[in-house]
């Protein structure tokens, strides 16, 4: 951990307290990231980045106030300090504000393997860039590139308070992407491919990461549209996890204290289709949202969101869980110079017995959303609809490919039918199969 970040906390917290906080956190990121991108075999960019920051939040009585700066020296943090404390004493009184107790925070953090020590260079990012569009473009039907890139991040925090926590970790980032163009007859469609990974070691091939992209690019011409009808739809992993996002959503605490959640009245209660289970592991080794301690320095652990269709558990922080009268589950978020926020971290929807195809046997007729655009949501009732693309499938099988189709219905119609397929996308710390709503209403032509 860059000892530069705990001096910086140090310094914050101890001139806080010497102007008259009696209560304060500090949290110090470090960000750097490389990245490079190439379009028909050629560099279009190469693009390196630093940046940090340094928050502070002050709490007198129930008063509280933040601020940041990315200025680490002596002079503007305690200046930082001085502000903040000046903000905290003129700020409206909050009366779920507050720091744990110190024998609620977290002690003795594991390691959890997020930290990949290869040095990242501008020439190994393009020949993975490159390697990627040439697998494309050697497929025949491709026609252009929308470019391809490869990029490296890390990024370290390190958070401490007035009630003794201290701790930090760190974590890297590898990625490859591009994007891909058929044309024939004016008839033009695009789609891309990517993975990433903490470790450069993890990542798929990337001329395996250039052909998918190619493949699904090709799998869309001769898109027509489709006559309105209700019908199976099925959400291909890689936009399935917006439905679950949306119940990420309904269960933070913060909505829930508010009243705008659709799931306000469902905790304990069936929402989910008999066998779904959905769960949530901050220390799962590797994970993109793996964090060894919570946003307030409060201990963390895997937990089940749902369970056989049955909500569990609202995702809380210190504030909101004093609200509703609850304790917090350890799903406070850093958030650098102001209140915690609230985050889930790597949610997992556990897989059912059918991967995509499987799922479209078990439909018959139907379609798979293979894009979603610019979708409507109502947190407080439910309803949703969305733009979506895709293919239509008759007996199992891809007849053709569709565009300019919208699909609607009220999420916990939704939730209540939806069966989990077995094939995962790994790119995000939400980790969801293909998803089947049985029946949707879709509206084309």
């Amino acid at each position: 951990m860059s000892e530069h970040l705990e001096a910086a906390v140090d310094r914050l917290l101890s001139r806080a307290k010497a102007l008259g906080a009696e209560g304060a956190d500090a949290a110090c990121v470090d960000r750097k990231s490389l990245s490079v991108s190439v379009r028909l075999g050629h560099l279009e960019a190469v693009e390196s980045e630093e940046s940090r920051s340094a928050g502070l939040r002050v709490l007198i009585g129930k008063k509280q106030a933040g601020a940041s700066t990315s200025d680490f020296s002596l002079a503007a943090l305690d200046s930082l300090a001085e502000r903040v404390v000046a903000m905290a004493k003129a700020a409206a009184e909050d009366p779920w504000c507050g720091l744990p107790e110190p024998n609620e925070l977290a002690r003795d953090p594991v390691d959890l393997s997020l930290w990949d020590e290869t040095e990242p260079d501008i020439a190994s990012l393009e020949a993975r860039a490159l390697e990627s569009e040439a697998a494309a473009l050697a497929i025949p039907g491709i026609t252009n590139s929308g470019g391809a890139g490869a990029e490296w991040g890390a990024s370290q925090v390190f958070y401490g308070a007035s009630n003794g926590f201290r701790g930090g970790y760190r974590g890297t980032s590898w990625g490859v992407g591009l994007s891909t163009l058929a044309e024939k007859d004016d008839h033009k469609e695009r789609d891309w491919d990517s993975d990433s990974s903490r470790f450069v070691k993890d990542l798929r091939a990337s001329d395996a990461i250039g052909r998918r992209a190619a493949e699904r690019t090709l799998a869309r011409m001769g898109a027509t549209k489709l006559e309105s009808c209700t019908a199976p739809v099925i959400f291909e992993n890689r936009v399935a996890s917006r439905l679950i996002g949306f119940f990420l959503g309904a269960i933070s605490g913060a909505a829930i204290a508010r009243g705008v959640s659709f799931l306000r009245d469902k905790l304990h209660q069936q929402v989910f289709a008999p066998g779904f289970t959905i769960t949530d592991d901050p220390l799962e080794q590797g994970g993109w949202s793996s964090h060894p301690f919570d946003g307030e320095g409060l201990p963390v652990a895997a937990r089940n969101l749902v369970t056989d269709g049955v909500l569990q558990t609202w995702l809380l922080n210190q504030s909101s869980a004093r609200q509703l009268g609850l304790t917090s589950t350890g799903h406070a978020s850093l958030n650098p110079g102001g209140s915690p926020g609230i985050s889930s971290s790597n949610v997992r929807v556990l897989p059912g017995r059918l991967d995509v195809a499987g799922l479209q046997k078990e439909a018959g007729t139907g379609l798979r959303v293979v894009e979603t655009l610019s979708p409507s949501f109502n947190p407080n009732t439910g309803d949703y609809s969305v733009g979506v693309s895709g293919l239509w499938f008759e007996n199992g099988e891809i007849v053709r490919p569709v565009n300019e189709i919208t699909v609607a219905g009220n999420m916990l119609d939704i939730y209540a039918r939806l069966v989990a397929g077995n094939d995962y996308d790994g790119r995000s710390s939400l980790q969801c199969p293909s998803l089947l709503v049985p029946s949707m209403t879709i509206a084309g032509a």
